[in-house]
């Protein structure tokens, strides 16, 4: 048994013999306490290989990959104006007449796309048609801090608010928008609620690139084609699904012709499920993360993405025509304790090679990204679980969220350093709001090594018993929220909050 076993089979028991002595109840967040009696499949969890069908339900597969529709604008020049509602909706996602009640954007899986450029200006009417209330947040972006969507600007069932910003210079990359009201977040995204948010630059190197976009998210349905509520595991481990969907659809085709280079902007929109994903047979490169275009392409083997991060890849290969590829998803074991970890390899899409397409150059340099200078701030921030008290499980520097303390002060401008040290039995993604950060330096309990490339970033995952520092700068005054972007830990305390001032 290695150390990270060990530790998950300690921290296991301890899990359970605290469930075993009391209601799980969850935070804060308006939920009912879970009876593990009334849950007969709780212990079982989700499966250890998250894409086989259920027995008696099935999910077509195999079709071309969908294009995800974008939400019209109403503006004109330098002006995106558009209208987004979040309500249920009946959809046939399952053969044979299978209705499912999903919650969503505009009535559609994932929500609408939205496309503007920099130096826009956004205005979106958004209407609450939900049982709940909600917000829109406006994940990764450099918005102001009232227009983000925190949980302390709720929308009231019934009611609609306007959310205005600017997309400054600079601020090219692919985003997602979701809901960030505190204690419904997961179930909000799990039920559908997610979409994407693009943002072009004038002087992008990769434009001459045809582009797939693959938003990836999970899907759990039980017996009768409908969402499950969550499990007592589900809020302990993170919740999984049975299928990791691609654009809404179970294993799509994407098509690539031979020898032809496409750019892949690819989203992680799960609530936890932490991906490693391959593409054998196939060149491909990084080229971009959460915040826009690295400063040079990277050759991959894997890539991990954590739930809430992005990726911009430049793919390209040559079969025969008709010949395909599996764009996969390898083990990765996170610290699941409740429920199995995914213990095989499986398809997530399948590349399906055309005619010979002549490929299009990669420039050698995308763009300048300048390092951060001195912190003239330096924290530590530590990720625990107590895993004794289910009331208080998920923490951040020994406490849980409370929506009136103000953790943190800083001001405008202000370089800050935090160290992000991982004192629990799974891994954690952390998410700041409202800016990017950069990597400095990574400890995996050996000493700190520093980060070999630059990039902006907005999420971050962080090991069992690792450690990762950042450094970043916020350019708008508000208070800015941080959290683990396992959404489960997040609807159950483990967040911040980092009031800046001008």
């Amino acid at each position: 048994m290695n150390r990270r076993q060990f530790l998950l089979s300690a921290s296991s028991t301890a899990i359970l013999a605290a469930l075993g002595r009391q209601v799980f109840a969850v935070p804060m967040g308006g939920h009912a306490g879970h009876d593990m009696a009334a849950m007969p499949g709780m212990a079982m969890g989700a499966p250890a290989d998250p894409s086989p069908v259920l027995k008696r339900l099935r999910l077509p597969s195999g079709r071309p990959l969908a294009t995800v529709p974008r939400l019209v604008n109403r503006g004109g020049a330098g002006r995106f104006v558009g209208t987004l509602s979040a309500a249920p909706v009946t959809l046939n996602l399952a053969e044979g007449g299978v209705k499912t009640t999903a919650w969503a954007y505009n009535g559609q899986l994932p929500g609408p796309a939205i496309v503007a450029r920099e130096g826009d200006s956004v205005e979106i009417v958004f209407t609450n048609r939900l049982n709940q209330p909600t917000t829109i947040h406006w994940h990764g972006m450099p918005v102001p801090a009232d227009q983000d969507g925190n949980p302390h600007d709720p929308v009231k069932p019934g009611e609609s608010r306007t959310y205005r910003f600017t997309l400054p210079k600079g601020s090219a990359g692919s985003y997602w928008y979701h809901p960030h009201p505190h204690g419904h977040t997961a179930e909000q995204v799990f039920r559908g609620l997610a979409g994407v948010f693009v943002v072009e630059a004038d002087d992008d190197p990769l434009r001459h690139l045809a582009e797939d976009w693959l938003v990836l998210s999970d899907l759990r349905l039980d017996e009768r084609g409908a969402i499950p509520a969550n499990t007592a595991a589900d809020w302990h481990d993170g919740r999984e699904g049975q299928f990791l969907l691609v654009n809404g659809a179970l294993r799509p085709v994407i098509a690539l012709g031979q020898g032809e280079r496409r750019r892949w902007r690819v989203w992680n929109a799960t609530s936890a499920r932490i991906l490693k994903l391959a593409l054998p047979g196939l060149e491909w490169q990084q080229v971009g993360s959460d915040g826009g275009l690295l400063g040079a392409p990277r050759a991959l083997d894997t890539l991990m993405l954590a739930p809430g991060e992005r990726a911009e890849l430049v793919v390209s290969g040559s079969l025969p025509a008709g010949k395909s590829v599996a764009l996969q998803s390898l083990p990765y074991t996170r610290g699941r304790a409740m429920t199995p970890e995914q213990t095989a390899a499986f398809t997530v899409a399948t590349v399906k090679f055309g005619p010979p397409v002549a490929g299009a150059a990669v420039p050698a340099q995308l763009r300048q990204i300048p390092a951060l200078g001195e912190p003239q701030v330096r924290r530590t921030l530590t990720f625990s679980e107590n895993m004794a008290d289910p009331a208080s499980m998920f923490r951040i520097n020994g406490q849980t969220f409370d929506m009136n303390r103000i953790d943190f002060t800083g001001r405008v401008g202000d370089i800050e350093e935090w160290d992000i040290v991982s004192e629990a039995h799974m891994d954690h993604p952390f998410h700041l709001h409202g800016t990017q950060f950069q990597v400095v330096a990574r400890n995996d309990g050996s000493g700190w090594v520093a980060e070999p490339f630059l990039a902006w970033r907005d999420v971050i995952n962080v090991p069992l018993r690792e450690a990762v520092r950042i450094r970043f700068r916020q350019d708008l005054p508000g208070m800015r929220m941080y959290h683990c972007h396992i959404l489960e830990h997040e609807d159950q305390g483990m967040m911040g909050q980092h009031r800046v001032s001008a």
